[in-house]
């Protein structure tokens, strides 16, 4: 697929998806939501992490409300596109930052919160903004943000639709961190190196793990938490894991 409305590429095991829409706040189309689809489930061998950021001052201000034909019938727009983006990000073979570089809003903090981990600008913010055109919190967003911050945010945010900046969603649990915002690029950069070197299965293991955690119950779990280090155990980082950590070395993770 030609990117029109994103910029997509893979260096040193990162590829970088930027939102590229700058001159409306990287609003979701449905050309863009189809091109995050594509790259993320088409994602090449040597990509060992994804940075998600946006263009311009904004991450992405959710969807374009001139898409005259996605309002037309939001259900199925939410069915056939939406979901299907989301379930790239979550079911992505490679872990996910999402680099908040700005305002994040409606369907665009979903989408933000859909991913492995969110590092933001302090400058950012997110802001659950669809009962300001009288709608309701969609793109996940009642599923991911109670369990990360509680009900009681949770009511709150989606209320009030006020905007949380980033060291705020940072205290209250919502993200990993809000970094100064001169510092941001060079924070994003050096946790996407990490996870690109490191042992992507074991990562995939851990977001499994956590999520089937909030439906399971302990016994369950246990039993998944054991299968899962079964598998870690029998992957050639494991065996490289415990070489590099008796010749005291850093280890040398080839992903599998």
């Amino acid at each position: 697929m030609t990117h029109e409305t994103i910029q997509f590429a893979v260096a040193d095991g990162i590829a970088t998806l930027v939102l590229n829409r700058p001159e409306v706040m990287n609003a979701l189309n449905s050309r863009m939501r189809a091109e995050i689809t594509e790259a993320l489930t088409t994602l090449p061998e040597e990509a060992r992490c994804v940075v998600l950021t946006g263009s311009g001052r904004a991450f992405c201000s959710g969807q374009d409300l001139g898409d005259a034909g996605a309002a037309a019938d939001l259900e199925a727009t939410l069915r056939d596109e939406y979901e299907p983006m989301l379930r790239a990000i979550t079911g992505c073979r490679a872990p996910v930052i999402a680099a908040v570089n700005g305002v994040a809003a409606g369907a665009g903090a979903n989408l933000a919160l859909a991913a492995d981990v969110v590092i933001a600008a302090e400058g950012a913010s997110f802001i659950q903004a669809f009962t300001r055109i009288g709608l309701v919190p969609d793109a996940g967003g009642t599923f991911i943000i109670p369990r990360a911050i509680g009900a009681a945010r949770a009511m709150g945010m989606m209320l009030f639709a006020d905007a949380i900046p980033a060291r705020q969603a940072a205290d209250w649990g919502l993200i990993w961190d809000a970094v100064a915002d001169a510092d941001f690029a060079e924070e994003v950069a050096a946790r996407a190196r990490k996870l690109a070197q490191g042992p992507t299965g074991a990562y995939l293991s851990i977001r499994h793990a956590l999520a089937a955690a909030f439906c399971n119950d302990m016994e369950t779990q246990l039993a998944l938490e054991a299968r899962l280090q079964g598998e870690a155990g029998r992957s050639a980082d494991f065996r490289e894991g415990v070489a590099a950590f008796l010749e005291k070395r850093p280890a040398r993770f080839i992903g599998r």
